[in-house]
């Protein structure tokens, strides 16, 4: 684990390994996006110019989003940072600090897209279909990060797992690296490598998304396709999530990512099924 993958010397600025690999999940998707544009595009100049401003939107909605949906949950569980927020309410744009749930970053990702797809007349659902496809490869080197400075650690692996290889299961170092997130009860131990599950999950997503693209019959067909899949894949993670910290509800049955899971994930089946006989050309730009 690297928190800090090096200090460029002379300014004591230590590089962090979880918002370089960040950076560069963003750079990834924004190229994928172009690359997107260019192929189906019979004006690929022209349309690269018009969404060329798509991925600075979706990064802002993705920052907001996930930071308000965060927000939201340690105030609704009455969390000890929750009650800090409402005692102090300006410590709440304190994202510096840490604290940014994933599924608030999608969504707040998608609605900064649809904006700027509207401002810049952007056919919107043809914008999510390749916007979210982009965004999901960006999400696999970012969750890279994750497993770096050790976010979202997975919960203790029974004895008879144990001997599974990475990256099913990962042996935390001891002592820890500074600025770990693994926390020192994990040190030394064998717990579940959600991180890279996670990263593995958000591959299979974009893949969908990229086979999905060539085979849609209506725009707006392969975000829904993604959505759903991933409500799915992440559901099964969350159940060797060992970080409570995001929030457990119901007498601790189900995660606050499983929930979101499961609305999200019924409200795009429900859609696709309405969905499932319409064939339309998709106006693409």
């Amino acid at each position: 684990m690297h928190p800090i993958l090096f200090t460029i010397p002379g300014l004591d600025f230590p590089v962090r390994s979880f918002g370089l690999m960040v950076a560069v999940g963003f750079l990834l998707g924004t190229w994928i996006l172009a690359k997107l544009v260019q192929r189906g595009s019979p004006d690929p100049n022209r349309d690269l110019e018009r969404y060329g401003a798509l991925p600075v939107w979706v990064l802002i909605g993705v920052v907001l989003g996930a930071r308000v949906l965060y927000v939201i949950v340690e105030v609704a569980r009455q969390s000890a940072t929750g009650q800090d927020y409402l005692s102090h309410p300006w410590k709440m744009l304190a994202i510096w600090e840490g604290g940014l749930v994933m599924y608030g970053g999608m969504f707040g990702g998608m609605l900064g897209g649809v904006l700027c797809a509207r401002r810049l007349k952007i056919p919107i659902r043809n914008a999510l279909d390749l916007g979210v496809t982009a965004a999901f490869f960006g999400q696999a080197v970012g969750r890279v990060g994750c497993l770096l400075v050790g976010d979202d650690y997975g919960a203790k692996v029974p004895e008879r797992w144990q001997h599974l290889p990475f990256p099913i299961t990962l042996h935390v170092p001891n002592p820890l690296p500074p600025y770990s997130l693994f926390g020192d009860a994990n040190a030394g131990q064998i717990l579940w490598a959600t991180q890279p599950m996670m990263t593995i999950k958000a591959l299979i997503v974009a893949s969908i998304g990229l086979w999905m693209l060539k085979r849609r019959r209506y725009a707006g067909q392969a975000a829904l396709v993604m959505v759903l899949t991933y409500a799915i894949l992440r559901t099964g993670v969350e159940f060797l999530r060992g970080d409570e910290i995001r929030g457990l509800w119901f007498g601790g049955v189900l995660s606050t990512s499983q929930l979101i899971s499961i609305v999200s994930g019924t409200i795009a089946l429900i859609l696709l099924i309405a969905a499932r006989n319409r064939r339309e050309p998709v106006i693409a730009y």
